[in-house]
This record gives structure tokens, C-alpha cells and sequence, in this order.
């Protein structure tokens, strides 16, 4: 046997265990949430960023299509000089960073197809899962690594994070034994201020493992780069995983982190209650027990449990964003953008514009909609705007280009895309800039 190939080597740093956790049994209900047994200091603090003052509108940005014809992006990182993207059905693609930045409707053999499907161990895309989230080592180009989440089958589906070395082309596991199902498998990854790498996973259509700490599902992780525990992570107790920062998520597909290094995330709800939550270390975000307020005519209210982290937004049972991913803009090309939270809306056809500002203070709202309720976070206030509705389909992601212009991913080709979409041109790649009444 010749050397071996990036599709035959996987490092066993943790086999399999795709139902490991599943103890409280299927669809079982939880009778009280799950706290760790030692919770590291919140070291929450106001602002030191400038709350967003503007109010963000669609005239502050010209639109352009960079790349068209790909089949159901899910994930875009930039990297040095390279922009790496995921497309759920297939592999990675890798493309010239100052290329997407200048130039309008490339195609996917404009840039190089990294790794196909097949060169994944394991790979499977049942549903919504298949090759998902990536990100790269902080350190890129030094150190020419990636790091994939995708969808796997051995014996059962679940859900893997590798890291890929560009320069010997092997894979290693970082992350196994994730529950996965047809849906809720969360998926996004990034690397966070603090260095280290944030996974976050999806309730695998078994809710009662999101309150196991030992399952795996409907978490964020937080680890090392070679897929230990992050120095400083909360105790869940002897069956517990010590890579786990939060957990009680439904459905997490967005993680962004403010200046000051705090991760948001947004997940989707069950029949609307979508969130976005500004995370404690040690939280748990109530799922299954809890998803919204006093009002609530099926889900117990965050005011009524005390070890319940309600979030800063709520979209209650009437309304719909179906969010994945997100991006906290704290870049000056777009002026009235900055310090607003961008999360992008699938159900919902749109994108939305977050204004965080300290519980109390008052800044100009427009006409957003404000989440001000008392049983929501109170230590910050969300405003959203509404951007886009309609207008390119299903928004999957929203990525901050290196010259402070916008990306977003369309996801019109997953079965799920209303009257109207998919385009002939999609999915596709669209690039944000600022339009000329919006610089500086």
C-alpha cells in the first residue's frame, strides 16, 4: 500500500459515539434543568464598544453577485488571503480572497475544490446534515490548518469536527460522538478572541439530551485546537463533557463574539421563538422546559426559573426568523452598520440588523422592533431591523470581508426555498459594500 491519502487517514482522538448520552431516552421530558457542579466567574462588564447609533438600511449598500451556481452553501471563513466555503452536498472550496472582493459572477471552478464529499471519512448528508461549518487555525497561513464539522454514518448518524492540514492532506477528529439526526444539527464553528475553537451542536430531534452533559447535543463547546477541554470551562460533573460551555440549545447555527470577546449565539425555536443570547459561562438556555415568556401557551417562562439564561431576543410564537448564521459588525466601511449584530433569516427571507445597547439607555429605534420585555436578559436591550425581506431568498450566512465589506450565502437549492426562488443564479455569493452616502 502506497501513503496514505487525506481520504483514508483519521486520527482516533475520540471514536464514534453517536448515541452517546441517550440514557434519558427518546423525546423523554426533562423535569428540571442542568447546572454545573462548579461555574467559572462571569466576568460580564458594559460595553467598552460604542452601542450602535445608526440605523441600518438597505441604501447604505450596493449588492453585487461575486459567485453564482453553488450548490447550498452553508459556511464562508476568510483567511490571510483565502476565503474557504462549504456547500452542504459537496466539499470545500478555497478561493482568492482579493478575487471575491473585486470581481462579480465567478463560478465554483473559478476557485479550487479543496476536498469533495468523498475525501471526508464517514460523510453523509441525510436532510439538512452533511458538510457544514469550517473555520481555520488562528495562526493561518503559519500554521495551514482547517477545521470542518460535517455529517457522518457509521452504525448511526452523528456529527464529527476535523482539522485538515493543507500541507500533508490528513485528516484528524477533534470532536466526535455528536448526535445528529435529519435536522437540528447545529454546525457552525469559529475560533474565538480568546484562541480558542467554539462548536456549537444541535438537539439531533431529542430534546432531553440538551439537559445530559454528558450527550453532546444542543451545546457549545469551547476547546483547544487538538480538541481538549478550554482551560477555565465549567465542572459538569464526573459524566459530564468538560468541553462544554453552555448547553439547553435547540438548535444553534450562529456564534459571533462582541469586541469584548463575549459569544452570542442564535438558534432556532420550535414553531417561531427564535433566539439570540449573549452566553454565561456555565448557562443553561432551557431547552426543552423553557422557551419564552409568562404568556406562553406551551413552553414554561424564563421568569419562572431561576437556573434558566433567558436571551436578549425572543421572537415569541407568532413570528419567524429561522436564524443560522451571524456576524457582530464592528468594522467602519459601513457606517450606520457598525456594532449591530447581522443574523441571517431562512424561513424568514431576510437579514436583521441587531442594536445591543446597555438595559435602559436610550438610542434612536427607528423602526425597529425592540425587545425590552422584564424576563428577557437585562443587561442588554436588542432592537432589529428588518433588511433584505425577500429579496435574495434564504439567507445561510453573513461573513465580514477583509476590507470591511459583507458577504452573504444564499441557501435557495435546499428543498425549503418559497415562490420566486431558486434563481438562475443561484445559490449564490453576494458582496455588501458600501455605497457612497454610507462611508465615512
Amino acid at each position: 500500500m502506497g501513503a496514505p491519502t487525506r481520504r483514508r487517514v483519521l486520527a482516533t482522538t475520540g471514536g464514534l459515539v453517536a448515541l452517546a448520552g441517550c440514557l434519558l431516552g427518546s423525546n423523554s421530558a426533562v423535569d428540571e434543568l442542568t447546572v454545573p457542579e462548579t461555574t467559572p466567574d462571569d466576568d460580564w462588564a458594559d460595553p467598552e464598544w460604542r452601542p450602535a447609533a445608526g440605523v441600518p438600511s438597505e441604501d447604505d449598500v450596493t449588492t453585487t453577485t461575486a459567485v453564482t451556481g453553488l450548490e447550498i452553501p452553508w459556511d464562508l471563513v476568510f483567511a490571510a488571503d483565502d476565503a474557504f466555503l462549504t456547500e452542504r452536498d459537496g466539499g470545500v472550496r478555497r478561493f482568492d480572497a482579493a478575487t471575491l472582493a473585486t470581481d462579480a459572477e465567478l463560478s465554483p471552478d473559478d476557485g479550487e475544490l479543496l476536498l469533495e464529499a468523498a475525501d471526508l471519512p464517514d460523510r453523509s448528508a441525510p436532510g439538512e446534515g452533511g458538510t457544514l461549518g469550517i473555520t481555520a487555525h488562528p495562526e493561518y497561513p503559519d500554521r495551514a490548518e482547517l477545521f470542518i464539522y460535517y455529517t457522518v454514518a457509521d452504525g448511526a448518524v452523528g456529527n464529527r469536527v476535523v482539522s485538515y492540514d493543507l500541507e500533508s492532506e490528513t485528516l484528524e477528529a477533534v470532536l466526535d460522538g455528536i448526535p445528529g439526526a435529519t435536522t437540528h444539527n447545529g454546525g457552525r464553528i469559529t475560533f474565538g478572541p480568546d484562541g480558542y475553537l467554539w462548536v456549537v451542536t444541535g438537539d439531533a430531534e431529542n430534546p432531553a439530551l440538551t439537559q445530559d452533559p454528558g450527550a453532546r447535543a444542543g451545546a457549545v463547546f469551547r476547546l483547544t485546537p487538538d480538541g481538549e477541554p478550554a482551560s477555565g470551562n465549567p465542572d459538569w460533573g464526573t459524566d459530564g463533557d468538560r468541553r462544554i460551555y453552555t448547553l439547553g440549545h435547540r438548535n444553534p447555527q450562529g456564534i459571533a463574539f462582541t469586541p469584548q470577546g463575549t459569544p452570542i449565539v442564535a438558534e432556532h425555536g420550535p414553531s417561531a421563538r427564535d433566539e439570540v443570547s449573549i452566553l454565561r459561562p456555565g448557562g443553561n438556555y432551557g431547552w426543552d422546559l423553557v422557551r419564552g415568556g409568562p404568556d406562553d401557551p406551551e413552553y414554561g417562562s424564563y421568569a419562572e426559573y431561576d437556573d434558566a439564561m433567558p436571551p436578549v431576543v425572543n421572537t415569541g410564537p407568532e413570528t419567524t426568523w429561522a436564524p443560522s448564521g451571524i456576524a457582530f459588525y464592528d468594522g467602519d466601511a459601513i457606517v450606520p452598520w457598525e456594532n449591530h449584530v447581522l443574523v441571517c433569516g431562512l424561513g424568514s427571507n431576510a437579514l436583521y440588523a441587531l442594536k445591543l445597547v446597555p438595559d435602559g439607555a436610550t438610542l434612536e429605534d427607528g423602526d425597529g422592533v425592540r425587545y425590552d420585555a422584564p424576563w428577557l436578559d437585562d443587561r442588554l436591550t436588542a432592537t432589529a431591523y428588518t433588511l433584505f425581506e425577500g429579496e435574495f431568498g434564504r439567507l445561510r450566512h453573513v461573513e465580514p470581508g477583509p476590507d470591511g465589506s459583507l458577504y452573504l450565502l444564499t441557501s435557495n437549492r435546499d428543498g425549503r426555498a418559497s415562490a420566486g426562488f431558486p434563481t438562475d443564479e443561484d445559490d449564490r455569493l453576494i458582496r455588501l459594500e458600501p455605497a457612497s452616502s454610507s462611508a465615512a
